[in-house]
């Protein structure tokens, strides 16, 4: 069985109001911890 996620699709708002959160300055490690994403979904090559 494989651990691979499903892939996921999100809306614009959703991708506007994630760029919003980290352009106000709550890190990236928080923003992926609470919307359950991971680094390479919202194109960061590092948390923090």
């Amino acid at each position: 069985m494989s651990n691979r996620r499903t892939r996921r699709n999100f809306t614009e708002a959703f991708k506007k109001q994630i760029v919003q959160l980290y352009l106000n300055g709550k890190a990236s490690s928080e923003i992926i911890k609470e919307y359950d994403l991971t680094p390479e979904q919202i194109g960061f090559n590092e948390c923090g």
